[in-house]
């Protein structure tokens, strides 16, 4: 199982036309072979600002792959690279964590 953390930071005011992006473009990411999660997250609601929150501008993807293939496969997508497009003038920062579980 791989597992991505993928850290989003929008240009100011920009996080929603980014999240619309995502939402249009979720059903073909988890319709593709080896998706096992795809979740857009923010800050908990009611949490108070700290050195651990993200900010008004920032989402997090939350996403598991059986395979790291299929990750690969993902990030080359039609879809994801229209995806990368659209969103590009509207993204400060994109920082993508891939990870594995470490055997118990």
């Amino acid at each position: 199982m791989i597992h991505v953390v993928a850290v989003i930071t929008a240009k100011p005011g920009q996080r929603e036309q980014i999240l619309d992006a995502y939402r249009a473009n979720r059903a073909a990411v988890l319709a593709e072979a080896g998706c096992v999660e795809y979740t857009a997250t923010t800050d908990a609601a009611g949490m108070p600002e700290s050195r651990g929150t993200f900010g008004p501008d920032t989402f997090v993807v939350i996403e598991k792959w059986e395979t790291l293939a299929a990750l690969q496969a993902h990030a080359a997508a039609s879809h994801m690279v229209a995806y990368g497009a659209k969103v590009k003038d509207w993204t400060a920062s994109r920082v993508i964590h891939v990870l594995e579980p470490i055997a118990a």
